[in-house]
């Protein structure tokens, strides 16, 4: 199998499955992953000091990063030195797979040229990269198992609905749910396809059922399977985060195979024909209010070719009381997404800025953000966590910044003036000075260059410049530049000029009486 990173919803499905008193064997199927991987994900647990009686809440951020660390593979190329040499005779192997031979005689094969590798990985190159093993397969019925266990689901497209947003027809589908046991059905209506679709289609079959099932059996759409495979599936991260919130388990049916869901298959043309076909909705909320009462009111009280019985009746009487209780709030779904930090130590989630550690420049980052918290995540370890803004919004940590930026980055002027202050008495009153105005983190940049004359003068000189210029009052970094240059800090001030002596013939003021002008009547107008 090619080599993979470890996720961290893949190591908390196996673990919660092993938490539940489950064997290795079933640990892997619940989760998706290989008996062996589920083995070393659980030694790992244990070596990091998780307890089989000790319940989920165990299953922390921390523990679930030991053991992420601890399994993590070390294969830079994804494959062995096995499979390596198996593709420099890719074209040998797929002409013998093609010829019909067995994986044993092709080894032989192999072995008459020097070429040696173990069967399992044989097998696998053969299966992966030469199509060996691809028939079909013959057609059982299979047990319809216990109630309230499992549910398949599946979408089909049932015609045209007009949007009133837009005013224009969409192609509309139906996510039908079917319970194997008792065959009772519900019907979601949705334009997309979308994780979102399908997560909020299951919200709404849970309060429609009144509890959930414990196991779900849909098809490959890429929302629910990242990675089809008719043994060993993978899941996407958000939906393996949705299940283990509800607390169902995942039981995905294989590429083309639509006899691995038949109950659900067969039922997408009876929704089509019965339901859909032939009426007239106002829009997608009134088709799915009419949806919901007809899987209530007709699909689930008609007599079913199978069971020969009704099938809301079957659910009533035997599957109502056998499927989990009903999540007590709702589902808060995550933003799950690979993040890379930028140059200026941030990442971006949903559209919103968040700090991350230093350390991380430049490297990818698995984010996972909820209504409350965005978490970082490297390898499986938690790194950083923040709380979740809005979009347009940032949030920084100054610990994730280099010490040298930031007091600039949070502009931070008391750190600023701290720092001035630390060079001497006067350097720390004329820092103060200069951020004494109603922007200060304007006049920060001319105290980093009072800072960078402190480098280059050292301390005691420009202490010397800044004690002249404030008893001249003169509050200029330019200035102390200029003093610093000529080397004039420690020249003395020149005298202050001696007041004026009186003149000899100066009289005083108050001898001089006040001469007040008055206006004499009849005179002549201008212009007369």
């Amino acid at each position: 199998m090619a080599f993979r990173e470890v996720a961290v919803v893949e190591i908390r499905e196996v673990l919660r499955a092993w938490l539940s008193g489950a064997g290795l064997r079933k640990v892997a199927e619940q989760a998706g992953v290989d008996r062996k991987t589920a083995r070393r994900y659980v030694e790992a647990a244990v070596a990091a000091g998780l307890a089989r009686d000790g319940g989920l809440a165990q299953l922390s951020d921390e523990l679930v990063g030991q053991v992420a660390e601890a399994v993590r593979p070390a294969r830079p190329g994804g494959h062995g030195h096995a499979w390596d040499q198996l593709e420099s005779c890719h074209a040998e192997v797929e002409a013998q797979v093609k010829a019909g031979l067995s994986v044993v005689k092709i080894g032989v094969l192999l072995e008459r040229r020097g070429v040696v590798v173990p069967y399992r990985t044989l097998h696998r190159f053969c299966a992966e990269r030469c199509g060996y093993g691809r028939s079909a397969a013959t057609t059982v019925r299979v047990a319809d198992g216990e109630p309230g266990m499992e549910c398949q689901l599946d979408f089909g497209y049932l015609g045209l609905i007009t949007d009133p947003v837009t005013g224009r027809q969409r192609k509309v589908h139906a996510l039908i749910f079917t319970a194997c046991y008792s065959r009772h059905m519900f019907v979601w209506l949705s334009f997309t396809q979308t994780l979102a679709a399908f997560t909020a289609g299951c919200e709404a079959a849970w309060a429609f059922f009144g509890g959930v099932f414990q196991v779900l059996i849909p098809d490959n759409a890429s929302a629910i399977v990242a990675d089809a495979d008719a043994v060993n599936p993978r899941f996407t991260a958000g939906w393996l985060d949705y299940a283990q919130a509800r607390g169902f388990a995942t039981d995905a049916a294989r590429v083309r195979s639509p006899k691995d869901k038949p109950k659900v298959e067969r039922a997408v043309q009876y929704v089509r024909g019965n339901f859909f076909a032939g009426e007239d909705f106002a829009g997608l909320t009134e088709a799915q209010a009419r949806a919901e009462a007809w899987c209530r009111d007709v699909a689930g009280t008609r007599i079913h070719g199978t069971i020969q019985a009704r099938p809301g009746e079957v659910f009533a009487a035997q599957e109502a009381g056998a499927l989990l209780p009903l999540p007590e709030a709702a589902y808060d779904v995550p933003v799950l997404t690979r993040v890379k930090v930028h140059r200026d130590f941030h990442v971006e989630v949903a559209r919103s800025l968040y700090s991350a550690p230093q350390q991380y420049l430049g490297r990818h980052l698995d984010a996972r953000a909820d209504s409350a918290l965005v978490k970082l995540f490297h390898h499986g370890v938690l790194v950083k966590t923040h709380p979740r803004q809005e979009p347009g919004r940032r949030v920084t940590d100054a610990a994730d910044l280099p010490a040298e930026k930031t007091t600039y980055a949070m502009r931070d002027v008391e750190s600023l003036a701290r720092t001035a202050r630390g060079h001497g008495d006067s350097i720390g009153i004329y820092a103060e000075r200069l951020l004494d105005t109603d922007l200060p983190w304007t006049k920060m940049r001319q105290v980093y260059r009072l800072l960078g004359l402190v480098r280059r003068y050292g301390p005691g000189p420009v202490d010397t410049a800044c004690a002249r210029a404030l008893d001249l009052d003169v509050v200029n970094v330019t200035k102390i530049a200029s003093m610093l240059e000529k080397a004039t800090e420690n020249t003395p001030l020149p005298p202050r000029p001696a007041a004026a002596a009186s003149a000899r013939f100066a009289r005083d003021p108050a001898e001089y009486r006040p001469v007040q002008l008055t206006l004499i009547p009849g005179g002549k107008e201008d212009g007369q």
